[in-house]
């Protein structure tokens, strides 16, 4: 994801306009002061018009402030302190500091914030220290929120509504050496086991770490979230609860029955096939015996005609019998033997 590191050339020649005609007033009732700007508890309820452009810190904290216009703000090209905790705002929206990129310390804690949006810090990538405690309504953040500020050491994200964190969050942030925790809603369930993972393997032990603790589920209540991720591991991945084991039920007696009828229909159809091969080797046995006995008939028929005569045939026998051999009128009898006596 490529972030912006810094304003364009565009916008510093706007600021350099907007100094013309600025100037450097002091917005009502604020105290200015060598690049100081103070406006503690004046009960503002909109971003103060006419800053010096040279302020280099901001007080606005303790006021009623609802949104923070990056149209003026991003005028203060050199502000580096930015003091808006104990205010009304309630988003901050896409390249809300896109002109402070000098910035190194921030403060929005004690807020109504519901919502930060990923390219919010893009351009801070000099931000040392940010706070963003005690929104009790912001109830996530995404993972590429902090995705340019790779000088962030000191994070506080106590007493909001996160009941989870993307691991990926906190990739970005190799020199963050203080973290706080404690105080969210922390649900330790499966879709948290990567970040206790991320905690365990980066060695990343916040600073609360004891008071950071799981609300959910009860068998981890009161945990602290940098010890629940063997627990967790267990749980998501090796451990199996009833809906499990039903499932896995379900599939064995599916398989199982799918395994049955495969093996019915393969019987089925072995025995289709036998009887098949049976009843063609029956008709190709009576079809060679009749071929067989046609033949022998033939054959029969043949030798006999041998025999057979159209004159008849007369031999003398001895002892006065005449012996004579004549065809016969049937065709199963070969000839018909005629004796005469003289």
């Amino acid at each position: 994801m490529s972030l912006a590191s810094g304003p364009g050339p565009g916008w510093l020649l706007f600021s350099f306009g907007m100094g013309l005609v600025s100037g450097s007033k002091c917005p009502n009732n604020c105290l200015c002061q060598a690049q100081e700007v103070i406006c503690t508890a004046k009960q503002l309820t909109e971003y103060p018009l006419d800053i010096p452009l040279n302020t280099r810190r901001l007080f606005l904290n303790e006021n009623r402030i609802t949104s923070l216009p990056a149209m003026h703000l991003g005028l203060l090209s050199d502000l580096v302190y930015l003091d808006c905790q104990n205010n009304w705002i309630r988003e901050l929206m896409d390249y809300t500091f896109i002109g402070v990129f000098k910035l190194i310390y921030l403060d929005l804690s004690s807020n109504n914030l519901t919502s930060i949006s990923p390219f919010t810090f893009s351009v801070l990538s000099n931000l040392v220290q940010l706070n963003i405690a005690n929104n009790p309504h912001l109830l996530s953040l995404h993972k590429f929120t902090f995705a340019n500020t790779t000088s962030l050491r000191y994070l506080d994200l106590r007493n909001t509504g996160l009941q989870t964190l993307d691991s990926a969050a906190l990739h970005h942030l190799p020199v963050l050496e203080t973290l706080f925790l404690s105080g969210n809603p922390w649900k330790c369930n499966c879709s948290f086991l990567d970040f206790a993972i991320f905690l365990i393997v980066s060695h990343m032990d916040p600073s609360d770490d004891l008071n950071a603790t799981c609300v959910e589920p009860t068998e981890l209540t009161g945990w602290p979230i940098t010890r629940v991720g063997n627990p967790l591991r267990y749980m998501c991945i090796t451990h199996l609860d009833h809906k499990d084991y039903f499932f896995l039920l379900l599939i064995g007696f599916g398989i199982f029955a799918a395994g049955t009828v495969a093996a019915w229909l393969t019987g089925v159809c072995a025995v289709l096939y036998q009887n098949t091969r049976r009843k063609s080797s029956e008709e190709d046995e009576d079809e060679a015996g009749t071929r067989v006995e046609v033949s022998r008939r033939a054959r029969s028929r043949s030798s006999l005609s041998l025999f057979s005569c159209q004159r008849p045939l007369s031999y003398v026998p001895p002892s006065g019998f005449l012996l004579s051999l004549l065809p016969s009128p049937s065709h199963h009898l070969g000839a018909v033997i005629e004796i005469e006596t003289y």
